[in-house]
């Protein structure tokens, strides 16, 4: 019996330590995360300051609502996906207040009350539609995005077109920081339970993402 209870004892020990550097691991690569969003967002703010634009106001309201979202409403593993969903909807709100007529984005969302995600996950493929579809399109980008959601699992489908410039350029690196960071967040939250499908054409660049409670 003692030796059945020390290793008891002991396995628990295990888990509570695995549990910890798990924690540890998510706190940095949010930590990394954040600051890189913060970073994009600001240089957004600064270039409308300079030209004194009247648009400074929402803009600044739109990056509260954000910040207040992310520093104080979304420090579990798990949150509502309703409340992610908002978080893309302030974005897109900034991101369009910067480029006006040159970005057309669809939306198309069906969420269940009980549908949850870890935090964040979402953001970073939103950021970077922005960033390599429209960034440098001198004509109309298009972003489509669909989400479904219930108890069982989450899928995120979003695409975006790629300007001109990009069709002759193999140099470009989608595994930013903030990308390769959401792989680990998911490895860490999702083992054997998610599936990411990233497909990069000469016109379009598009992510598939499913995440459920049970292995896929």
């Amino acid at each position: 019996m003692l030796s059945a209870f020390n290793y008891y004892k002991k396995e628990k020990e295990t888990a509570s330590l695995l549990e910890q550097k798990k924690t540890t691991e998510l706190d940095a690569l949010r930590n990394q995360l954040n600051p890189h969003f913060l970073f994009n967002t600001l240089n957004n703010l600064y270039a409308l300051a300079l030209k004194k634009s009247d648009k400074t106001p929402e803009v600044i309201s739109k990056l509260s609502d954000i910040l207040d979202y992310i520093l104080y409403r979304c420090q579990s593993n798990y949150v509502s996906l309703k409340n992610e969903v908002t978080l893309l909807h302030n974005y897109i709100a900034l991101e369009k207040v910067r480029y006006g007529n040159r970005v057309e984005v669809v939306f198309k969302e069906t969420i269940n009350e009980a549908a949850e995600i870890a935090p964040l996950l979402l953001l970073t493929f939103l950021e970077n539609a922005f960033k390599h579809g429209v960034s440098q399109e001198i004509n109309t980008a298009i972003i489509n995005i669909s989400i479904f959601g219930d108890s069982t699992f989450v899928e995120f489908k979003i695409s975006n077109t790629k300007p001109n410039v990009y069709a002759f350029e193999n140099s470009e690196d989608r595994n930013s920081i903030g990308l390769q960071n959401i792989k680990k967040q998911l490895n860490l939250l999702y083992p054997n339970k998610y599936k990411l499908d990233i497909e990069n054409t000469k016109e379009n660049y598009s992510v598939r993402l499913k995440v459920s409670k049970d292995e896929i």
